[in-house]
């Protein structure tokens, strides 16, 4: 018999520390909207010298998206779309869980855990190449 996900409400929060990172996500984002992007650099030695990361670009794409430019968003940074649909979701979760009491918690079984975490790893790979590809517009300065 092939393991199932288990869906569940918990009386309190199994997943505090991926709460709070949706959190510090959120408030960061909307600090980042009102402020604007730093005007301090903020990137790593490697950055200097043309070789980009998967983050590269993700300060900007989170404002732009924020500024209602997704266009201009994924052009800087393609992965803003899925942390931000899952910082939405874990918040989402986190206020139905501080109202009712009651927790939405999901465990995944081992194979799938595997399987997730390989999707996860490729998806980073792609993106690390994706953002090697961008690294003109990655390393251009940011209009002020």
């Amino acid at each position: 018999m092939a393991a199932s996900t288990v869906v569940t409400w918990s009386g309190r929060d199994r997943a505090r520390g991926w709460t709070t990172a949706a959190v510090v996500f959120a408030v960061g984002a909307v600090v980042l909207r009102i402020v604007g992007v730093p005007p301090v650099d903020v990137h790593g030695v490697l950055h200097y010298v043309g070789v980009m990361d998967p983050l590269c670009g993700g300060t900007r794409a989170t404002y732009l998206l924020l500024a209602g430019r997704p266009g201009a968003a994924a052009a800087y940074n393609p992965a803003v779309f899925p942390l931000a649909a899952a910082a939405l979701a874990l918040l989402t979760r986190a206020a139905v869980g501080l109202v009712t009491g009651r927790w939405l918690d999901v465990r995944w079984p081992r194979p799938w855990r595997r399987v997730l975490l390989g999707a996860v790893v490729l998806a980073v790979v792609a993106l690390t190449v994706r953002q090697q590809l961008h690294a003109e517009l990655l390393l251009s300065g940011w209009p002020a």
